[in-house]
């Protein structure tokens, strides 16, 4: 087991009261030099109760220095396991008290509540990518960021797609989320959504509400729903010649008929001049079926999900694992306590006092877990040491995954 760490200086509150919890993210907004929320802007976020606020005070509770919250939520591993996990959020620090370990603190505060309360690991959408690791997050899964030109010519054979309909804000939020869980549940690194994040996605308050929403659903040929697409439309320079472009807010589809049918429909809008995707799955393979691929083009590649286990055990021993001899993997986790493991196509147990075929630290494990890297890339990067020849090739093939890559596609 790794040491503890230090205790912290700072103490950490717990933030139960409405007004605090709405102190605090308006504190976490303007370390993104972003304004207070309106009246309706907070109620349309919401303070449910079973989310998780913490607090630093400075000279008193209506004074925060810093905050951090999470969100319950269900995250999909390789196999198709399913387990609790705590989505974070809301994470700052006011720029007069930063560089004296209060996000620490809070980090700290937040990695512990959420073991203690069962979750097998927490995850976060980075707004800063140097920050997390040293919390023992890792990039667990990326995406592309893309662009395809309206109306393209689609090769012969690709894809056709089923039908796809167009619903109301209404509608939507009845048909949405069942379909969004039933599709995460089927891809790693898929989470579930809360109702709060449902009703700021589909009814927008402050600054976007009002502004353009298309949503349409995709229903395949055995007459089942099976993709969906939420998007918006920017708005182009007429003095240059720039046409509008679609923009797509969320695109889920259960494989490549669904893909095709509703980037085939969201192509073939009048008015626009493409369509454009942020953080897009890395094998939604479209320019496989154009004609010109050309015409698709990835603007650029980033991280995706960002995930920590708080619960190592647990979780090796809640996802599949692929073909070929076992390996003891030693962790690291200075903050949680680490440990080692025997992995293998049967399951992973604790292996504790056995020597280590490989080692890494919380980071390391959390970067390979659902399948994005291969532990021989962080062998070769520095992140992660082979201590016996060719473990990390076993480790590769027992960390592999088959069917789709991991992804997230849940920005919150």
């Amino acid at each position: 087991m790794s040491p503890e760490p230090p205790a912290s200086p700072h103490a950490v509150r717990t933030l139960t009261d409405p007004a605090e919890r709405r102190r605090a993210f308006d504190l976490f907004l303007s370390t993104l030099h972003h304004g207070p929320l309106t009246d309706e802007a907070w109620e349309a976020h919401g303070h449910a109760p079973d989310e998780h606020w913490l607090g630093l005070d400075g000279d008193g509770p209506d004074d925060p220095v810093g905050s951090a919250y999470s969100f319950p939520t269900r995250l999909t591993l390789p196999g198709g396991a399913v387990v609790g996990a705590a989505a974070v959020s809301g994470v700052g620090v006011r720029p007069d008290r930063t560089r004296a370990g209060r996000l620490s603190a809070l980090m700290r505060a937040q990695l512990a509540a959420a073991r203690d309360r069962g979750d097998v690991a927490t995850v976060l959408r980075a707004s800063e990518a140097a920050i997390y690791g040293r919390y023992g997050y890792g990039v667990a899964s990326r995406g592309e960021h893309v662009r395809l030109d309206a109306r393209p010519d689609w090769r012969p054979g690709a894809p056709a797609g089923g039908t796809v309909r167009m619903l109301g804000p209404d509608r939507a939020a009845t048909v949405l989320p069942a379909l969004q869980e039933r599709l995460a549940a089927r891809r790693p690194g898929g989470m579930t959504r809360s109702p709060r994040w449902w009703r700021r996605a589909l009814r927008p308050a402050g600054p976007t509400a009002g502004q353009y929403k298309g949503v349409a659903v995709h229903t395949g040929a055995d007459g089942a729903d099976d993709g969906f697409a939420v998007w918006g439309v920017v708005e182009g320079d007429l003095r240059t010649g720039g046409g509008d472009e679609v923009e797509i807010q969320q695109l889920w589809a259960d494989g490549p008929d669904a893909t095709a049918g509703l980037w085939r429909f969201l192509t073939g809008l009048d008015l626009s001049s493409g369509v454009r995707g942020w953080s897009r799955p890395l094998d939604e393979d479209l320019d496989l079926m154009l004609a010109d691929a050309r015409r698709h083009r990835v603007t650029g590649r980033g991280d995706d999900l960002w995930l920590r286990l708080v619960d190592p055990g647990a979780a090796l021993a809640a996802r599949s694992w692929g073909e070929g001899m076992p390996v003891v993997l030693r962790v690291h986790d200075p903050l949680l306590g680490g440990g080692t493991w025997r992995i293998g196509p049967g399951g992973a147990a604790p292996a504790a006092g056995a020597v280590a075929d490989l080692e890494c630290a919380a980071d390391g494990l959390a970067t390979v877990f659902l399948g994005d890297r291969a532990p021989s890339r962080l062998v070769a990067a520095g992140r992660c040491s082979e201590h016996t020849a060719g473990a990390a090739a076993r480790a590769d093939a027992l960390f592999a995954v088959t069917g789709p890559a991991p992804w997230c596609g849940t920005f919150f």
